[in-house]
């Protein structure tokens, strides 16, 4: 395996080594990430439906 296809390895914290302020930012992080996530599936769904009605109009 040649350097360029060698996997990138990340290091993850476990839950039980961060403090309570990190576990907190780290919720607060995630809440974001989710409705970044719902707000995009939400985009998604609309163009989807307007697709559909301007391609499959009976």
């Amino acid at each position: 395996m040649s350097f360029e296809e060698e996997p990138i390895r990340t290091t993850k914290r476990g839950l039980d080594d961060m403090s309570i302020q990190e576990l907190k930012e780290r919720i607060e992080t995630l809440r974001s990430e989710i409705a970044a996530c719902e707000q995009m599936i939400q985009k998604k769904e609309a163009t989807r439906k307007a697709a559909e009605a301007a391609f499959f109009k009976s």
